[in-house]
């Protein structure tokens, strides 16, 4: 155990996980490689938990917060800030929701918590529709709407939540419908739900489910929920804080693969627009994000030298075209892991859109999760210079990989390499 790691153990919680057994420090980082303390090289699959979303020490991104951090570091919401502004106008036309306005916060669980006290407010009810084996952050309110048991710790929150079904396709009661069976199945029992349910507030949802390994229901699933929530009257929540900014390949938000009837009632997002600046935020049409009755602030949220670093990010974003580059990357990795997988049979399926892919595993000739053999996994990869996270609903036993948006063709090929070999070695 190296000294730092001690030091941590001393002064941490014994619930802050580490990844690997024996955990590492990274130094620094450029393009999609990051470098340890000892000097050895990764090429980074995970992102920080997708959240280095163009690349590590990207010129633009940096030169604007060393630009903005010598004028002035923090302000508060309490006075104008210029690039906080600029920002809140770019989100709104790119949010595609009507008479957006923009509220900033410094993560994503403190957007969903906002996401949470906006709907709350508005429909004047504590009861809340989320989907099972979903997550949506780490705070008392935001615990209390995880469907994913193993990160909700408590059920003490004051909120009152029903869960859903419909965000994982390959598992449960409905797995062997088609498509169109499946969201026929679902939206019955959101009827249902509703049928005995006092009067919800929102159902929130991911579009693809992070931390419950990249699963997602048939596209057109919410645009089905939605016909029901607005006979009900009640709102949509799209939790954007993983697949938003052109991740999934296909659209531009995860809430875009249904979007028969428009654009969510509230949107969150954070992650990759700061490119690793602490940055997130909601975007909800005006009657809904100015129907609290008390004034509100943030310290925090909308600093200047983030929105300085998510400007100069979304703007390399657009120029370069990374939503393109990750339909048509994310399209060949997949390929090439599903080509890989087919010879492992602890390889139950490889699944997701764009560069937000995940590889399940069972124990072989079962359908019974392996969470051992995702560490193992996670390790042998590790090894062989490739980091990737983990993740799943009943365990721990889906890979996760999620690489910078700028991936290139043979950084894709080289990581689905180290990948096979890591299969190999864990086997």
């Amino acid at each position: 155990m190296s000294r730092l790691h001690e030091r941590h153990l001393a002064v941490s919680p014994d619930w802050l996980a580490l990844y690997y057994r024996n955990p590492l420090e990274l130094t620094h980082g450029r393009g999609r490689h990051v470098w340890d303390a000892d000097g050895n090289r990764y090429l980074d699959f995970f992102g920080g938990i997708l959240t280095t979303m163009t690349a590590h020490a990207l010129p633009e991104v940096t030169q604007a917060v060393t630009e903005q951090a010598g004028r002035i570091i923090h302000s508060s919401t309490l006075y104008l800030n210029r690039p906080m502004v600029e920002l809140a106008e770019r989100i709104a036309v790119l949010s595609g929701i009507p008479e957006a306005r923009v509220f900033f916060t410094t993560s994503g669980t403190e957007a969903n918590d906002t996401a949470l006290l906006l709907a709350t407010a508005y429909r004047r009810s504590n009861q809340i529709l989320a989907m099972r084996n979903s997550y949506h952050g780490r705070s008392f309110s935001t615990v209390s709407i995880t469907g994913n048991q193993a990160w909700s710790p408590t059920s003490l929150s004051p909120l009152q939540t029903l869960y859903v079904h419909g965000g994982v396709r390959g598992r449960g009661p409905y797995a062997e419908l088609s498509d169109e069976r499946f969201i026929e199945a679902c939206v019955a029992d959101l009827e249902d739900l509703l049928g005995h349910s006092r009067r919800p507030a929102a159902l929130i949802a991911e579009p693809v489910q992070g931390v419950g390994g990249f699963t997602s229901p048939p596209d057109g699933l919410f645009a089905a929920f939605r016909e029901v929530l607005d006979r009900h009257g009640v709102l949509w929540i799209s939790d954007e804080v993983q697949t938003g900014w052109g991740r999934t390949g296909d659209h531009f938000w995860g809430w875009q693969a249904h979007a028969e009837n428009g654009p969510p009632d509230i949107l969150t997002f954070a992650k990759g627009i700061g490119n690793g600046m602490s940055v997130g935020g909601v975007v909800a049409r005006a009657e809904v994000m100015n129907c609290l009755d008390a004034n509100s602030i943030s310290t925090f949220g909308g600093s200047p030298v983030t929105m300085a670093a998510s400007l100069a990010n979304l703007a390399y974003l657009l120029e370069h075209d990374l939503q393109g580059n990750a339909r048509r990357v994310g399209g060949l990795l997949i390929e090439r892991l599903r080509s890989v997988a087919a010879r492992f049979p602890a390889v139950r399926e490889v699944r997701g859109r764009g560069l937000m892919i995940g590889v399940e595993l069972v124990r072989p000739g079962t359908e019974e999760a392996d969470p051992g053999a995702a560490t193992a996994v996670l390790e042998a990869a590790r090894e062989g210079g490739l980091l990737i996270g983990k993740g799943g609903g009943h365990s721990t036993s889906v890979l996760r990989i999620a690489p910078p948006l700028t991936l290139t063709v043979a950084e894709a090929e080289e990581g689905a390499a180290i990948l096979a070999d890591a299969l190999h070695a864990a086997g």
